[in-house]
C-alpha cells in the first residue's frame, strides 16, 4: 500500500497539514506509523478515513462524526451505528416538524380569533396554560414577548398575560420554527409580517429554505454513507492482514 504524506491528506480538502494531525490526535483518524525520525507515514486507509471523516461532519456535525470515527478505532461497530442511527432519526423529526408548520399554514389565512384545534371556550388562556399546551416553560413565553413574537393581552383588572386565539397560533407557530432551528428574531420578522399584513410570503420562504437545508442533508448523508463503507472496507482489509517485522 503507497504511503502518503500529511500535506498530500490534506491538499485534497483544502485543509492544513495541522488539521490532519489534529483529526489524528483526536482520534478521527487511525494512528500513523512514524519513521526512524519520526514523521508521520499515513496510507490510502487514513485517506480514506479522512473522507470518510469530513463527509460525516457535513452529514451529522462535527462531534457526532468524531464520535463515529472513535467508535470505530475502537472496533465498537454498533456505537457507531447507534450514532448514525439516531441522526437518521433527528432527520425524520425535522421532516414531520416542516410537514406540521406547513399544515399550521392553514391556519394562518383563517379567522383571526379562530383558534386552531381549541375549542372557543378554552380561549383566552393565562401564560401557564399556553405553556402547558406548548410543553414550554413560561419563562420562554416571556422571552418570545420580549423579542416580538408574541404581543398578549392584558387583563384590566390584574395586568395578567391573557392570550388570545391568534396568539395562540403565534406561540404554537413560533414553537414549531424553534425546533427547526430558527432564531428567535427571525420569527418575530415571520410573525409579525403575518400578523400586521396578513400574508405568508415570508413563512413561505422560510419553510423553502428549511426543505433545502433538509434536503442537502440527506443526500450529505447518502454520500457519508458512501466514504464510510468505503473506509470499513479497508479498515477491515487492513486489520485482517499480516503484520511484518
Amino acid at each position: 500500500m503507497r504511503t502518503l504524506r500529511p500535506a498530500d491528506l490534506a491538499r485534497e480538502h483544502g485543509i492544513s497539514t495541522q488539521a490532519v494531525r489534529n483529526y489524528e490526535r483526536d482520534g478521527c483518524l487511525p494512528p500513523a506509523e512514524r519513521t526512524h525520525s519520526g514523521y508521520r507515514v499515513y496510507t490510502e486507509v487514513h485517506a480514506a478515513a479522512l473522507r470518510a471523516y469530513l463527509a460525516l461532519v457535513s452529514a451529522y456535525g462535527h462531534a457526532a462524526g468524531g464520535q463515529i470515527m472513535n467508535a470505530l478505532h475502537d472496533d465498537a461497530l454498533d456505537n457507531a451505528l447507534l450514532i448514525i442511527d439516531r441522526g437518521h432519526g433527528q432527520l425524520l423529526r425535522d421532516r414531520e416538524t416542516l410537514d406540521a408548520v406547513r399544515k399550521a399554514v392553514d391556519h394562518l389565512t383563517a379567522e383571526p380569533d379562530a383558534a386552531p384545534d381549541l375549542p372557543e371556550t378554552a380561549v383566552p388562556l393565562n401564560i401557564g396554560e399556553l405553556a402547558h399546551r406548548l410543553r414550554v416553560t413560561p419563562a420562554t413565553l416571556r422571552n418570545w414577548e420580549d423579542a416580538g413574537v408574541l404581543v398578549p393581552a392584558r387583563d384590566p383588572a390584574t395586568g395578567y398575560r391573557r392570550y388570545r386565539a391568534s396568539d395562540i397560533r403565534d406561540a404554537e407557530l413560533a414553537h414549531l420554527l424553534r425546533r427547526g432551528g430558527y432564531p428567535l428574531g427571525h420569527i418575530s420578522a415571520v410573525v409579525q409580517q403575518i400578523r400586521t399584513a396578513g400574508g405568508t410570503e415570508a413563512l413561505s420562504r422560510a419553510l423553502a429554505d428549511w426543505q433545502r437545508k433538509l434536503t442537502a442533508q440527506g443526500r450529505a448523508m447518502l454520500d457519508a454513507a458512501t466514504h464510510l463503507s468505503r473506509y470499513l472496507s479497508l479498515l477491515d482489509e487492513s486489520r485482517s492482514a499480516p503484520t511484518t517485522s
